[in-house]
């Protein structure tokens, strides 16, 4: 589970029931990273309330700072903070996937199409 989550507000004050979700939510992020890197990840998470003529939204953004000088970053725009970083949870589940692929050796995409190609 990552540790260090930094949430701030800008414009909005962050509540206790959706710390404890986003700290649920980021803080599973870290079993789809390489071992190696599990340890000292700290994301920063910035939600910003955004006054429109329609209705209220909010600006989301969630930047993860991996060891070795890797940040991976996505950033969200919705009416409902939730449902926000349920959005940006699946966006950094796909880059920490392919971030892993190219930092561990032995899965890179040549190799994975070796294991299904089929041999006679």
């Amino acid at each position: 589970m990552i540790e260090k989550i930094d949430l701030s507000g800008n414009n909005y004050k962050v509540s206790d029931s959706f710390r404890k979700y986003t700290t649920k939510r980021i803080g599973k992020l870290d079993r789809y990273l390489p071992r190696g890197n599990k340890k000292d990840i700290v994301a920063k998470v910035v939600i910003t309330e955004v006054d429109r003529a329609h209705g209220n939204k909010y600006s989301i953004s969630v930047a993860m700072e991996i060891p070795g000088g890797k940040v991976i970053t996505a950033k969200d725009e919705c009416s409902n903070v939730f449902a926000g970083i349920d959005i940006l949870e699946a966006k950094l589940k796909g880059q920490i996937r392919r971030y892993k692929l190219e930092a561990t050796p032995h899965l890179t995409k040549k190799g994975l199409k070796n294991l299904f190609i089929k041999r006679s």
